[in-house]
């Protein structure tokens, strides 16, 4: 007669990789990435951190960069005034009367006149645009409304500066001031009202091309271990 066979002793449980896993130590959580992240405090994104800084200090630069773009706008009115070609026109009198005619009734120099305005404009834009990325490696909308309106300020200012200290605005007076048929120049003005626009628009047109391209991007999440992630050798 032989003795009852005894079940074996079940196994021990087998803690499971997946269930188990073993937190890594503190100083490995952080890893590369530091106390601040990889693009903490002192990262990619400069002093500010990865989500800039704060609303205070967007509106603070604004102001900034609003200023000095619409101050150079008085660069802009003395090289119209220098670039621009003179519109020549000259006096008659008939009796009492004076009457002032345009020496070349064909000339383009009034068209030459607009069009050296908005090259200038379009010039000094890209300029200012790549001046404050380069300042401030980023986008944002304050910055953009400060090119915008600053870029529209600096062209006002640079239209009635370069009107003012062109010829005189009384063509009547000044002809009868040079003599009858002397040829002297017609006033500084602006016929296409648009080419106000221009300095803004190649502003943001330039800083949104360099932001794309230049700016900086946002950093990819840290690859973590899945549930079908190899063990630790």
């Amino acid at each position: 007669m032989t003795a009852p066979l005894t079940p074996p002793p079940p196994p021990h449980d087998q803690p499971s990789h997946q269930a188990r896993q073993a937190s890594p130590p503190a100083g490995e959580a952080a890893g590369e990435y530091g106390q601040h992240g990889e693009y903490g405090q002192h990262g990619e994104y400069g002093e500010y951190g990865q989500d800039g800084p704060g609303m205070k200090t967007e509106l603070r630069e604004a102001a900034v960069i609003a200023v000095a773009v619409a101050v150079s706008g008085v660069l802009l009115g003395l090289l119209w005034l220098w670039l621009a070609p003179h519109v020549p026109l000259v006096g008659d009198q008939s009796d009492t009367s004076w009457a002032v005619y345009l020496k070349d009734s064909e000339g383009e120099q009034a068209a030459g006149v607009d069009g050296t305005f908005t090259l200038l404009a379009l010039a000094f834009g890209a300029v200012s645009a790549v001046a404050v990325f380069l300042w401030r490696r980023r986008g944002g909308v304050p910055l953009v409304v400060a090119l915008g309106v600053g870029g529209l300020l600096a062209s006002f200012l640079a239209w009635r500066l370069g009107v003012w200290l062109g010829p005189e605005q009384d063509v009547i007076a000044h002809a009868k001031a040079v003599g009858k048929g002397v040829t002297f120049s017609a006033p500084l003005k602006l016929g296409a009202k648009g080419a106000l626009l221009a300095w803004s628009l190649a502003a943001l047109v330039v800083h949104l091309g360099l932001t794309a391209l230049f700016g900086p991007r946002d950093p990819e999440p840290p690859y973590e271990d899945g549930p079908y992630a190899a063990p630790p050798a």
